[in-house]
């Protein structure tokens, strides 16, 4: 079993999405939350937070943990969502993503998801986080 963390990341009403490069062995071509896997000995939680640093460059702020629906048996998956964070978002990782988007909930639908079975958690969780202050924030 792998174990996946992911991060809803929401500013304002858009969630970011990154899209898998075609090249890339697992979901090619599809879009999915920023993420990886946990390393051993680290927690999920931390596992979001390294993944942020490495791949989009952003120091993420108290992720807090929302369901996240993934059917793939070999998959175990914890889902986060983060409102605050240091810097602006970018492809540190073109060999895994080779696009960034900020992605409003009617736009959602619209993607050929890695995993479209969590797209309901997603909006939940980006309904959940609406009203609150989000985005990047300076320190």
């Amino acid at each position: 079993m792998i174990l996946i963390a992911t991060v809803v990341l929401v500013r304002n009403d858009r969630v970011l999405m990154t899209h898998r490069h075609p090249a890339h062995e697992a979901y090619p071509d599809r879009w999915a939350l920023p993420g990886g896997h946990v390393e051993p000995c680290e927690s999920s939680r931390d596992a979001v937070v390294r993944e942020c640093l490495e791949e989009l460059g952003i120091h993420v702020r108290n992720p807090r943990p929302v369901p996240l629906t993934v059917h793939a048996p070999h998959l175990t998956t914890d889902g986060f969502v983060v409102t605050r964070w240091d810097g602006e978002a970018a492809n540190l990782a073109p060999g895994e993503h080779d696009d960034l988007r900020w992605c409003r909930l009617d736009e959602l639908t619209h993607l050929q998801l890695a995993h479209p079975e969590s797209l309901p958690d997603i909006i939940s969780a980006i309904d959940l986080t609406l009203g609150s202050a989000s985005g990047p924030s300076s320190a």
